[in-house]
């Protein structure tokens, strides 16, 4: 699988889980709630990143999650202020659900910065952390947040 698997629906937004919105638009940026590795708003795999899954599946997942949170904040965007675009990532936070000794979580994370070059470009890339936690919603392996400043169309 490429890291350009498509999240959800080719072009929309993933519905939220809970009682929140996708993303919002808050004056020059766009934050985008967690996103996590779903299709047709299913989530497509559970389990630990370094358990029962791989650091290559953890990587297309992330790429997945990072898809749909894309879309997201174009979606947002697009309601919000329809004549301006994503002019750059300006945050991206990762988080994996680990096992206690993995350590790839910045070759894991790399998947979502990947998605960002690739939607965007190279220099709309921007800073990155990956956190590693115990548990995320629905034993989602993944889950990604992304911030974008956005400028003229």
């Amino acid at each position: 699988m490429s890291l350009a698997a498509d999240a959800e629906e080719p072009g929309r937004a993933p519905v939220p889980q809970g009682r929140y919105r996708a993303a919002v638009v808050a004056a020059d940026f766009v934050f985008t709630a967690g996103v996590t590795p779903r299709r047709d708003g299913v989530l497509v795999e559970t389990g630990v990143v370094g358990d029962d899954i791989s650091i290559e599946r953890a990587r297309e997942l992330v790429a997945l999650a990072t898809h749909g949170a894309v879309k997201a904040a174009r979606a947002a965007l697009a309601q919000a202020e329809p004549a301006r675009r994503l002019a750059r990532c300006a945050r991206a936070v990762v988080l994996l659900r680990t096992s206690p000794d993995f350590t790839e979580h910045a070759w894991v994370a790399d998947a979502a910065t990947a998605v960002v070059a690739e939607e965007l470009r190279d220099e709309a890339v921007g800073a990155r952390t990956a956190y590693g936690v115990a548990s995320l919603p629905g034993g989602a392996p993944c889950e990604v947040e992304l911030t974008f400043q956005h400028g003229p169309a």
